[in-house]
Parts: C-alpha cells; structure tokens; sequence
C-alpha cells in the first residue's frame, strides 16, 4: 500500500501570533528578564516554555506583578478593568493584543454605547471572550450554542448586536447565527466576519485535504488552543480521523494502521520545528513527504506595539 504524506499550507504562526512573540522577544532583549506576561502569550506550550527559558515570567493576574515593572498583555486581550488594575499599580503596559481582537472589543464598544445588547458568540470561558465581554459586561451575553442562541432573551429585541470570538470554526457559527437572525430580525453585525482570517484559511485548507483524499489528519497545536480544536472539529466534519498533538511526543501508531494519506497541519500558536518533527516520524514510519513546504504565505502582517518599534 502506498502512503503519502500531505503538508497543508497554511499552517502555524498568523500574523498576530508572530506579533506578540516578537514583543516578548524584543522587550527581553531591551530590558533582560525578568518580564512579565499576563497569561500564556499565545496558546502553546512549547512557545511558553521557550520564552520562559529566556526570562519571561508569565502570571495570571496583573495584582503578581510588583509595582512598576513592566507587563505584556496577551495576544487574547484584557478588559477595562486590567487595564485599570495595571494604572493603579502603576505598571508599564505592552499591548500584545491582536489587532483583530482589538477590533472586536472595538464592535463591543460601539454598539454598546448605542445602548445594543451584544450577543457574543463564544466560549465563556476562553481568556478573549473574557476580555471581550469584560468592556461592556452589562450589556453582553456569551451565547456557546445553539441551544443558547434559541433561548437567549434580551431586553430590546430591536436593539441586539451580533459578534464573535475569532477562534471559532464557520461550520460552528453559522448556524447559531441563524438562530439569531431568525430570532431577532433586527440584529446588527459587523460588515466583514470577526473570524480571523488565520483560522478560516487553515480550515479551508484542511477541508480541501480531507476533499483530496487525506483519511487522517494530524493537527499540532495544544489542547488550550482553540483554533487549533476547532481544525480538529473541521477535519472529522469532513469525514477523516483527526487528532490534536502538542508534538511528536504524542503521536500514537496505533492511528496510522491502513492510513494511506496522512495530512499534517498545525494551529495558528504553533510553531514549525514541531511540525517538521511529526513529519520526520511520518516519513520514518514509510509515508511519502508531499505538499506545502512553505507553511505560510498569507501576506498580512501587524505592526509591532510602538513601545517596541525599536532596531534591535
């Protein structure tokens, strides 16, 4: 039996990912360890590990950091009131945020202001959601399902706003959003989707592998990643075996048994070298190496936060 092995591009680093390391990377540079980062900068583990060995110190709340030190905040973004505690102990803040996120908490704002309830599609418990909702939290409702979106209620049924978490799959949106418009006619949304380009383009690009032939994909990324989850979802959607591995560690035989194409991918937090060493297993284990070498070629690109728009 033949078997192939299928890198799929895009895959890895997006461009706000690529953003926030660099920030951590830079400020180590500038200032030496320690540094502090609130939250994991990026969902991936080896990333955090990495950067922790150089120095950054990650913490879950601003209130660990001593007075007047400096402080990254993720690329998932905080609410108001972080950035109110990080003021009050007069701290030196490096937005890392995703100028995508950014501008969902930019939505959030504006259609509150305009007295809109905000119905954000999300999971309640993921640090962006968290931040998201936290600038207007009485005015926003996390809806996680479809059985929310059909029992969600809200004070003016003319006055409802739509947004949503950039990490989640089109295949999960849609239809809670059209729960949502049947429910409330007058919803109002954003005019482009809130879904980050990053994480539309590695699906399609895993669907299309999975149209191509691919029977198992294997998707590096770690468990904490949504987008890295919602590749997974979008591969066993489209009918192939999938698995989520934070590195070659973690890949299991017993998977490849009458596996014929093997697809390889990774999430937007995850970087190559870990790629490139599931594809060492694979090639090893007899597959054919086949597909995109260059992971990505996307052409967006963020500017640094201007705190760090130095040469090195």
């Amino acid at each position: 039996m033949s078997t192939e092995l299928d890198l799929i591009a895009p895959r890895g680093y997006c461009a706000g990912v690529e953003r926030a390391i660099e920030t951590v990377e830079r400020v180590l540079d500038e200032l030496g360890p320690p540094v502090y980062v609130r939250g994991e900068i990026v969902h991936n583990q080896y990333v955090v590990r990495s950067l922790a060995a150089k120095g950054a110190v990650f913490v879950d709340s601003e209130h660990k950091v001593p007075r007047g030190e400096t402080l990254i905040l993720s690329a998932h973004g905080v609410s108001p009131e972080v950035r109110r505690v990080c003021a009050e102990r007069e701290l030196r803040v490096i937005d890392a945020t995703c100028p995508l996120v950014s501008k969902v908490h930019a939505e959030v704002r504006r259609y509150a202001g305009r007295g809109h309830t905000v119905l954000l599609v999300g999971h309640a418990d993921h640090e962006e959601v968290i931040g998201t909702r936290g600038e207007a939290p009485g005015s926003v409702i996390v809806v996680e399902s479809v059985e929310d979106a059909e029992r969600v209620e809200v004070p003016d049924p003319e006055a409802v706003a739509l947004t949503t978490q950039t990490t989640l799959s089109i295949d999960d949106t849609t239809a809670i959003v059209d729960v949502l418009k049947r429910r409330f006619p007058a919803l109002r949304g954003p005019k482009s989707s809130d879904i980050c380009y990053a994480t539309q383009n590695r699906q399609d690009a895993v669907r299309e592998s999975v149209r191509e032939g691919a029977d198992l994909v294997l998707v590096v990324g770690s468990r904490n990643s949504s987008n890295s989850n919602r590749m997974v979802e979008v591969a066993r959607t489209a009918g192939a075996e999938s698995h989520l591995i934070d590195d070659v560690d973690e890949l299991d035989p017993a998977w490849l048994d009458g596996k014929r194409r093997v697809a390889l991918t990774a999430g937007a937090s995850a970087p190559e070298v870990l790629v490139q060493e599931v594809a060492t297993a694979l090639v090893i284990a007899g597959y054919a190496r086949g597909g995109e070498e260059v992971p990505s070629a996307e052409g967006v690109f963020f500017h640094l936060p201007r705190e760090v728009r130095v040469r090195r």
